[in-house]
């Protein structure tokens, strides 16, 4: 069969802003700032009534045309924005809407409680307050922000890598995967296509799967090293001193690099893969300080990544740490790639990703159709199609409303009784008010297959022999945690699912070999702490493990003063 389907392709005129409010000084002074600042490269419309607005939202739909942003007034005549921006979605699934709210109104609850039931029931995606003159730089910052969230969407966004592969599993597959936890924004597309063959017009006989990077130039079939070194996301450690060194580059490893690099540390950042971790794969984290429109998961890496970096943090990217020891005063690290370096201190940040489900048939279609994780990343693929959402905790719901936008219909099943059991209540409601969401608790997938692309799915209803075969276009699994722990020494203490203790979890005999109380995150290796979802007992959080990431530098600069 035919591998996902593209998308219907967009008309040729510039993508559209459009605001709608009625009343003529407020729209006025929108429209001021949107022709400004975007008239160059976005049309911009502002109409004065929901009737107008939806008449010209059809009319763009059915001549195929791009809306980026829809911005609307609080009450629009006697209709709410609300209910005007929740019909955007039917006619433009993937544009931005964000509600207009009066610079009074921000704190005020009964504000807030509109907002959030919004986004609960998918009707809007984010706030913004009303422009003020003479220029509003925060307007500007939000809407900039709410363009960038569609244009990556689009697969648009600046300094896009292309990717041209054969087929779309094996070492395609795998190449894009890649990408993603690198955080950098790329297209897949087959060699056979229309957009493959004029990429590869002029190019000759090429060795699949091929990158041609944003400056132009051209991998082809490379390694993991390879990509990481063109991206500029490596260095080549050979028996270096540092004064710390992280483990790991999701929340907790960077979070560690931005406050280790500033406080004075000579700071080195290793990962087996790239940046951001498991929280790559979270479209949209509504609940992390300081982001009230919410943050994606890779755009938060990608941010703190810059900022760890002009810290002076280093970074080596797909080397994966093959052995840990300690010597003397320092803890020495062996890379897989080649290289040896030494460390006054060590954090331990690896994470854990998502267990494999161990269906044969289903593992055979990793990339066509079965993916751990990504949603955020291969969400076109599935535009207009079936989808299944294996799993209960926040990336799963996260990946389920992200994937509602493109997809016919997401089923998101759950092997617990219920949703709360594992899931943010912010998020449990949003999931249960989206119209193409539907929810299986008790329920897990034991079978299914597809000829060269996933078709199907078999269902278990837990405590019965029931079993049901559903169609599926897409299956994005999130289950369960496994952490990153295998290349470990055994001197490192681990419980019995292979987390790493620390602290007072330590044994006795690890606590007694110290010849001191061992710090709080330090494991039982002296000057080897661990922090975020690597930790026995942790809260499997960004949030949490960014926390245990900055307060682990407190303890490395305790443990390097004695």
């Amino acid at each position: 069969m035919t591998p996902a389907r593209r998308p219907a392709q967009p008309g040729t005129s510039l993508p559209l802003l459009m605001a709608v409010d009625d009343h003529p000084d407020r729209l006025a002074k929108v429209e001021r700032e949107l022709r400004s600042r975007y008239e160059r490269d976005y049309r911009v419309r502002c109409l004065s009534s929901v009737d107008d607005a939806l008449t010209a939202l059809e009319d763009l739909a059915t001549a195929g045309e791009q809306v980026a942003l829809v911005l609307a007034g609080e009450v629009i005549g006697d209709t709410p924005g609300t209910t005007l921006l929740g019909e955007v979605r039917q006619l433009f699934p993937h544009a931005e809407r964000a509600l207009l709210i009066a610079n009074s109104h921000v704190g005020a609850p009964d504000t807030a409680d509109v907002v959030l039931e919004a986004i609960s029931r998918g009707r809007i995606d984010h706030w913004v307050v009303r422009p003020a003159p003479p220029r509003d730089e925060q307007f500007h910052q939000a809407v900039a922000s709410f363009l960038l969230e569609w244009a990556e969407s689009q697969r648009a966004a600046p300094h896009t890598v292309e990717v041209v592969g054969e087929t779309w599993s094996g070492r395609a597959y795998e190449l894009r995967e890649v990408l993603g936890r690198c955080a950098l924004p790329h297209r897949f597309h087959l060699a056979g296509s229309d957009e493959g063959q004029r990429l590869l017009d002029g190019m000759g006989e090429c060795r699949f799967p091929l990158m041609i990077m944003p400056d132009g130039s051209v991998l082809q079939d490379p390694t993991d090293i390879e990509i990481a070194r063109a991206a500029g996301t490596t260095v080549e450690p050979h028996g270096e001193s540092y004064d710390l060194v992280i483990v790991g580059c999701g929340p907790g490893g960077l979070s560690a690099a931005v406050y280790g690099a500033s406080e004075g540390l000579r700071t080195l950042v290793i990962d087996s893969g790239g940046l951001g971790g498991q929280a790559t794969s979270s479209s949209s984290i509504r609940n992390y300080l300081g982001f009230p429109r919410g943050v994606s998961g890779g755009n938060l890496a990608r941010r703190a990544y810059e900022q760890a970096w002009v810290f002076g943090a280093r970074f080596a990217f797909m080397q994966p740490v093959t052995r840990l020891r300690r010597e003397r005063d320092a803890t020495v690290l062996e890379i897989a790639h080649g290289g040896v370096v030494a460390a006054r201190a060590v954090v331990l940040a690896t994470g854990a990703s998502y267990r494999r489900l161990g269906v044969p048939s289903l593992e055979a279609l990793i990339g066509a159709g079965v993916f751990y994780g990504a949603a955020a990343s291969e969400a076109p693929l599935v535009s207009g199609e079936e989808v299944v959402v294996v799993g209960g905790a926040n990336s799963a719901g996260q990946a389920a409303l992200h994937l509602a936008r493109w997809a016919k219909r997401v089923t998101l099943v759950v092997r617990a009784a219920s949703l709360t059991a594992g899931m943010s209540h912010y998020l449990v409601r949003a999931v249960e008010e989206a119209p193409n969401i539907e929810v299986r608790t008790g329920t897990e997938v034991v079978d299914g297959g597809g000829d060269g692309w996933l078709d199907h799915l078999v269902l278990h209803h837990r405590g019965s022999a029931e079993v049901e075969r559903v169609d599926a276009y897409g299956l994005f699994l999130m289950i369960g945690a496994r952490p990153h722990t295998d290349w470990l020494p055994p001197i490192v203490e681990r419980d019995a699912d292979g987390f790493v203790m620390t602290g007072p979890d330590l044994s006795d005999d690890a606590r007694r070999a110290f010849g001191r109380p061992p710090v709080p995150l330090e494991t039982s290796v002296p000057g080897v702490l661990a922090a975020g979802d690597v930790r026995h007992g942790s809260v499997k959080r960004v949030a949490s493990a960014v926390g245990e990431g900055s307060i682990a530098i407190r303890y490395v600069h305790r443990l390097l003063a004695t």
